[in-house]
């Protein structure tokens, strides 16, 4: 099997060339996990600076309106739906690296996971945000934690709604590192978040918690239950 390229200089990984797609931006960029040749690589990171990283995802599992109420209500036979997944979210944050073929382990600063439960809509919204100081960023582990979340909520109401569907797993806004800040303009809960003040609640910075500081955290949950029929 061939090497890797290597430099008579220095010895490390030639960059060679890889192929040249656009951001979502209009502006160049370059598909880093595949080579000159095609083949699929993992990025040699050992030259970048490390920096803090910070992503935000998003999702939504759709479902009937009485699953939602009976998620809201914590009755689901399964159990506290929102809690495991809100746990199911943050231990697949952690082990992206070994989910994600080409994904770098990374030494997690903070991951939260947040749920906001919509009974009327039928629907439970997911937020998850990951911080870590590193030489590569963390969306990965932003969208895991979404989708690792989603997938939990499946299956602890699969058994009363076998039409749930899981929408909209995107990547929110990410700092940090040499392409800098990326905010998603299509989201308008998004561009509001550039207006509001540090720590406020939303997809906005919030402090991290550190393990053992305080209770644990509550979950956001708003729930709007139609009113029962006299």
């Amino acid at each position: 099997m061939p090497g890797r390229p290597r430099t008579a200089a220095s010895g490390r990984t030639s960059r060679a060339a890889s192929p040249t797609t656009t951001d979502g931006t209009g502006r160049a960029s370059h598909l880093t996990h595949v080579d000159e040749g095609g083949r699929a690589r993992m990025v040699d990171v050992g030259e970048k600076p490390i920096t803090q990283r910070i992503a935000v995802a998003r999702g939504t599992v759709r479902m009937l309106p009485a699953t939602a109420a009976k998620i809201a209500a914590n009755t689901v036979a399964k159990g506290d739906v929102l809690a495991t997944a809100r746990i199911a979210g943050v231990m697949a944050a952690k082990r992206t690296g070994e989910l994600i073929p080409l994904c770098h382990p990374l030494p997690l600063d903070w991951v939260d996971v947040r749920l906001d439960v919509d009974a009327k809509r039928g629907a439970v919204a997911i937020e998850a945000e990951a911080h870590v100081t590193a030489r590569t960023g963390i969306e990965m582990e932003a969208l895991a934690a979404v989708s690792v979340a989603a997938l939990t909520i499946y299956d602890m109401c699969k058994a009363i709604d076998r039409g749930m569907v899981i929408e909209d797993v995107c990547l929110v806004r990410k700092s940090g590192g040499r392409s800098g800040d990326w905010l998603r303009p299509q989201d308008p809960s998004a561009r509001a978040a550039r207006g509001r003040p540090k720590g406020a609640r939303g997809v906005g910075p919030t402090r991290p918690r550190r393990v053992g500081e305080g209770a644990r955290a509550p979950l956001r949950v708003t729930t709007r239950v139609p009113p029962r029929e006299k």
